[in-house]
Order: C-alpha cells, then sequence, then structure tokens
C-alpha cells in the first residue's frame, strides 16, 4: 500500500487507507466479533496498512482494549490515533467530556492504558465543545506532547474558522502545530469543498475522510434492503433524499456496472483518485464490518479511475459552493471575459 507524508505541517508517514475500528467491539450492540476483528486487523497489515484509527468513546472503550490486545509486541508498527472530547469509560456528565484541559488529560490516560501504549501517534479532539478557548486546547496539545504522551495533534469535525485559528495560535506561540483534520466526505457529502479541504490545503494540514461510502447509501444496498446501519445502527446514514444524491448513486452503480467491480470500491477509488490530485495528503477511513467488507475495501486500492469516469463522479457529486465562492467566481470569469477556465477556487477542482 502506498504510504505518504500526512500533510505539510509534520513527517508523520501514513498508508493511503486508515482503518477505522468503531467497529472494533459489540458493547454498542452494533459491531464486529473478536475473530472477525482479528481477521480484518491482520489482512489490512498484510496489505501494508499502517494507519489506524480509534477513539475513547467507540464501543465504550472496547476498541481501544481490543487494539492493545492486538498489537501487543507490534506496536512500532503502526501510527495509531485516537479521539477524546464524548463519554467514554472515564465518565459522562460535565467533567469528564468537552474540550476542556481537564477532560483532555485525563482521556488520553485511559487511552494509553487501554492501548497499552506510552504514546499516542496522533490525538484528535472529536468534536468542538463551543465553550473551551482555542487556546486551551492548543495548550493542552502541546502540554501532552512534551510530555510525550502524543506525537502529533489534529481536529475532528471542527469548523474550518476554528482550525485556521488554532493552527495560527499553535504556530506564533511555538507550540505543537496542527498536523491534520478530520471530516466527513464522499461523493454525496462534499460539504467540505466549501471550506474545510481549501483551508487544509491552504494550511498544509493533512486530511483524513471518514463514513467514504455515505454510511453505505454508495454501495446501492439500500435500493435493495434496508439492513445494515440504517435499521441496526441508525448511524451515519445518508439517504436519497434528493434528486443530487440519487443522481450520484445511479452514476456510482453505472460505472461500476460498467468496471464489473462492485459499487463500493467505485467510490473508493474516487477518493483515492482525489487523494492523489491534492496538493495535501487526504485518506479515506475505511470502517468494515466484516471481513468481506475490508476485502471490497482493499480491491478499490487496485481499481483504475480514468480521467472521463473521475470527473463524470465529480460533476454529478459537486456541490453549490455558496457564497462568498459564487460571486468569487462569476466576478473572476467577468474580469476574465468570460473564461472560467483560468479562475477557479482550490475547491473546484480543475475539468
Amino acid at each position: 500500500m502506498e504510504h505518504f507524508t500526512f500533510g505539510r505541517t509534520s513527517g508523520m508517514r501514513v498508508s493511503a487507507l486508515s482503518l477505522g475500528t468503531g467497529t472494533f467491539g459489540t458493547r454498542w450492540g452494533y459491531g464486529a466479533d473478536p475473530d472477525t476483528v482479528r481477521q480484518m486487523f491482520d489482512k489490512f497489515a498484510h496489505a501494508g496498512g499502517t494507519f489506524i484509527d480509534t477513539a475513547a468513546s467507540y464501543q465504550d472503550g472496547e476498541s481501544e482494549e481490543t487494539l492493545g490486545r492486538l498489537m501487543v509486541g507490534i506496536r512500532e508498527q503502526f501510527s495509531i490515533t485516537t479521539k477524546f472530547a464524548l463519554a467514554c469509560p472515564e465518565g459522562a456528565g460535565y467533567l469528564p467530556t468537552g474540550n476542556s484541559r481537564r477532560a483532555m488529560f485525563r482521556s488520553v490516560e485511559g487511552s494509553l492504558r487501554r492501548l497499552q501504549t506510552d504514546y499516542i501517534d496522533l490525538l484528535w479532539v472529536h468534536f468542538p465543545d463551543f465553550v473551551t478557548p482555542m487556546d486551551e486546547i492548543v495548550r493542552g496539545l502541546d502540554d501532552l506532547a512534551r510530555a510525550g504522551k502524543i506525537l502529533y495533534a489534529g481536529l475532528s469535525n471542527f469548523p474550518a474558522w476554528m482550525t485556521s485559528r488554532a493552527a495560527t495560535l499553535a504556530e506564533l506561540r511555538g507550540a505543537i502545530p496542527v498536523t491534520a483534520v478530520q471530516f466527513e466526505y464522499s461523493l454525496v457529502e462534499r460539504s467540505a469543498d466549501r471550506e474545510t479541504l481549501p483551508m487544509a490545503e491552504a494550511l498544509g494540514l493533512g486530511a483524513a475522510l471518514w463514513s467514504p461510502l455515505g454510511g453505505g447509501l454508495l454501495t446501492g444496498k439500500y435500493r435493495l434492503s434496508d439492513g445494515g446501519r440504517l435499521t441496526d445502527w441508525n448511524r451515519l446514514i445518508h439517504t436519497e433524499t434528493d434528486g443530487s444524491k440519487a443522481a450520484t448513486v445511479d452514476t456510482v452503480l453505472e460505472i461500476a456496472e460498467q468496471l464489473g467491480v462492485p459499487a463500493a470500491q467505485v467510490a473508493v477509488a474516487w477518493l483515492l483518485e482525489r487523494a492523489r490530485r491534492a496538493p495535501t495528503g487526504l485518506v479515506p477511513i475505511i470502517g468494515p464490518r466484516t471481513v468481506q467488507q475490508l476485502d471490497d475495501y482493499l480491491a478499490a486500492l487496485d481499481v483504475d479511475i480514468e480521467p472521463a469516469v473521475y470527473h463524470r463522479l465529480d460533476d454529478v457529486s459537486r456541490v453549490e459552493l455558496g457564497q462568498p465562492h459564487d460571486k468569487l467566481i462569476q466576478e473572476g470569469a467577468e474580469a476574465l471575459g468570460g473564461d472560467l477556465g483560468h479562475f477557479r477556487l482550490p475547491a473546484v477542482p480543475s475539468a
């Protein structure tokens, strides 16, 4: 599996796919049993994958506990990222959750214990709490880095303006930099094209993209059945609520039939090609619950998305950028005599 530097603010090397472990365990009532988890972990590692994503809250701590057991004796072969902010084994309520220094330090200590390691490669702040000052978050991450408990820091599901402020504060104060961002991104969820991706590319941040199949929508399976996350878990779900999503699924299914591969492989292969065209590191986070699902994800690495196919998928799934972007494009076109070819915002891939 190909490896590359995760953004331009660090030397962190990551594999082209990240193994998401939200299904490693069954405490949520939905997930994979220990035997299946072991098979998926081994197969991902055998394929050359080294980038693994978890969280203190996943499966109420079982995900981290499982990874800790799996990595005994082989810890140095992987880059492990985990997250804090949500309710976790350390407890729920006001004190253990959120972005405060107290919640951050307490959660990290618990994660280190469950992961059976003395450091975390990259710590994500899982969600903003809109209460803790960004200055406190930056200082807390820097203190953890100086103590050797984390190597890199990132923000997950944060608005672009908050990430930009954090990156600026860290730079001005000589603190550990914001290395990366994590957010939802797929052919049926491209809102990040408006602000988050252009910001990440401008600041040189790596980007980890969760739910690359839109909660399973891009597999086409919900056109035949409502089985899966839609009924078993009811999380991270997209449905064909508008014509754009329906047209996107139609196009993915048509291309999959033409290529003779499952629709899931087409959707992930498009993301991988999108990553190759990006000026900074983009990594899809795959979240298999079965070995077959993992096989489909890994097979996407070998699916060749030709330029015409890439642009067809890009066009059908493109979101309206809104203001001020549309106004900038309009005025740019007028200034260039109507020629849009030389005036494009970073969020708009060249056609």
